[in-house]
C-alpha cells in the first residue's frame, strides 16, 4: 500500500497493514508521533487508522475497475493510549454493490479497547483511465 503513494497519510502516521482481505483487516500504528498536547493518542489518529482500514476493505470488496470514497465515519473513544502501538481490526457490517460498511475496533498493547469506529464507503465505477 505504501508503494502506491509513499507520501500518503498512512505512511506519515506509521500505519502498517498486517492482514488484508475484504472480510478482515488488521493494522498497527504507533502512539508516539500521533499524540495530542497531553501526550495521549490523538482521537483523530484513531479515526485515520479506522478510515484507512475501512477504505482498503471496501476497495478489496469492490474489486478492479471500482473507486471507493468515504461517505460517513464516526468514532467513540473509550480510553487513552499513552505509548506503544495500537491495533485496528476491521470487519464488515454490510458489503453490497454500491455501499460497504465496516466496524473498526482499536485496542492498545494490553488488548484494551481504545476506540470503536464505523465507516460507510460508496462504491463507484472508476473514472476512465484511473
Amino acid at each position: 500500500m505504501r508503494a502506491m503513494n509513499p507520501n500518503s497519510l498512512m505512511h506519515r502516521m506509521g500505519i502498517e497493514i498486517v492482514e488484508a482481505s475484504a472480510q478482515r483487516l488488521v493494522a498497527t500504528m504507533p502512539v508516539e508521533g500521533n499524540t495530542q498536547p497531553y501526550g495521549l493518542l490523538h482521537g483523530g489518529a484513531s479515526v485515520v487508522l479506522a478510515e484507512t482500514l475501512g477504505s482498503i476493505g471496501a476497495a478489496l470488496h469492490a474489486g478492479p475497475g471500482k473507486a471507493v470514497v468515504g461517505l460517513d465515519i464516526n468514532a467513540t473513544h473509550h480510553r487513552a493510549a499513552r505509548s506503544g502501538l495500537v491495533t485496528g481490526v476491521a470487519t464488515p457490517i454490510s458489503l453490497g454493490r454500491t455501499l460497504a460498511c465496516y466496524e473498526i475496533v482499536v485496542t492498545d498493547d494490553t488488548g484494551a479497547r481504545t476506540c470503536t469506529s464505523r465507516i460507510t464507503c460508496l462504491i463507484r465505477d472508476a473514472a476512465p483511465g484511473a
